[in-house]
């Protein structure tokens, strides 16, 4: 519950400075993670980014005090954060429907987005996997991006990164530098996963990292790979039900909406800030799975 709490208490400081500056990063304080764990959090939950929502929330009071007050369209933009009037009459119709000049008129159809809250919800009676385990620190090397959340960005982007690297053999290569045999017979995680949640770019974008575990040698081509330590944490590991390769956006997608959704919000554990992986593997049957960790600690 407490988890919960912190994150109603980021929105009702984001619904508090609709008209004004949200900052990210105070709202990311308030509910004790990153900006980007804030905004993975509440995409996940809410199935549209926060700045999306944070659009549609400020269109949404624009509206109302147009048809309530005399102020200027121009000053109204400025209130909610756009530049020019014309930035402001595209984003409000695009939303609404109508140019801001005609939502004074009565009769006028406008669009309306509630003000949301964090609530406890009793879903189907559907079984998650998991463990949590202890894991001492250890090493990975491999390729880094860094990528936006602003209108999904992030989830074109991936998808596109990993397949670019598998045509051009860099996913074969860290697992060749990992020294992790792997063929079309084996079982288990595969040499080659994802890491994310481990540090924030610039410009509010952020780093995103398809890596292969460090060699028994310890040594690998600095100047081709990024090194990065993981520190010892706890970490709750959820497994995914098995897919073939088709099903498998769908499926890790749904993974993590369920953990923050389903599991988080019941747990005796809350998330901690720190590197979040996906372990992609090969099961006994032959199909696909992923296992999403996720480093905890208790309430």
């Amino acid at each position: 519950m407490d988890w919960l709490t912190r994150m109603n208490g980021a929105l009702e400081y984001i619904e508090g400075n609709l008209a004004g500056e949200i900052d990210y990063n105070r709202a990311a304080e308030i509910a004790c993670c990153s900006v980007y764990h804030l905004q993975r959090m509440f995409s996940f939950m809410v199935d549209i980014p926060l700045s999306e929502y944070i659009r549609r929330r400020r269109l949404t009071l624009a509206a109302f005090e147009l048809q309530h007050s005399a102020i200027k369209i121009i000053d109204l933009g400025m209130k909610f954060g756009y530049d020019s009037p014309e930035a402001f009459a595209r984003a409000f119709q695009k939303l609404h429907g109508v140019p801001p000049t005609l939502a004074r008129q009565k009769g006028t159809a406008l669009k309306s987005y509630p003000r949301l809250s964090f609530h406890i919800t009793i879903r189907g009676a559907i079984e998650m996997n998991y463990k949590i385990i202890e894991h001492e620190a250890f090493t990975v090397f491999g390729v880094e991006e860094l990528f936006s959340m602003e209108n999904g960005e992030n989830l074109i982007g991936i998808p596109q990164m990993w397949q670019r690297l598998f045509q051009d053999g860099t996913v074969d290569r860290i697992s060749l530098a990992s020294g992790r045999q792997w063929n079309e017979s084996s079982r288990g995680i595969c040499p080659v996963n994802a890491v994310m949640c481990y540090g924030e770019g610039q410009s509010g974008k952020f780093p995103y990292m398809i890596f292969g575990f460090m060699p028994e040698s310890g040594e690998v081509d600095t100047e081709t790979y990024k090194v990065l330590d993981i520190p010892a944490a706890t970490y709750a590991i959820f497994k995914s039900e098995e897919y073939t390769p088709d099903q498998l956006v769908g499926q890790i997608q749904g993974l993590w909406k369920r953990i923050y959704t389903e599991w988080f919000p019941m747990a005796s554990y809350e998330p901690q800030n720190g590197p979040q992986f996906e372990m992609y593997g090969v099961a006994e049957s032959g199909k696909e799975y992923c296992e999403v960790w996720i480093p905890v600690r208790s309430k």
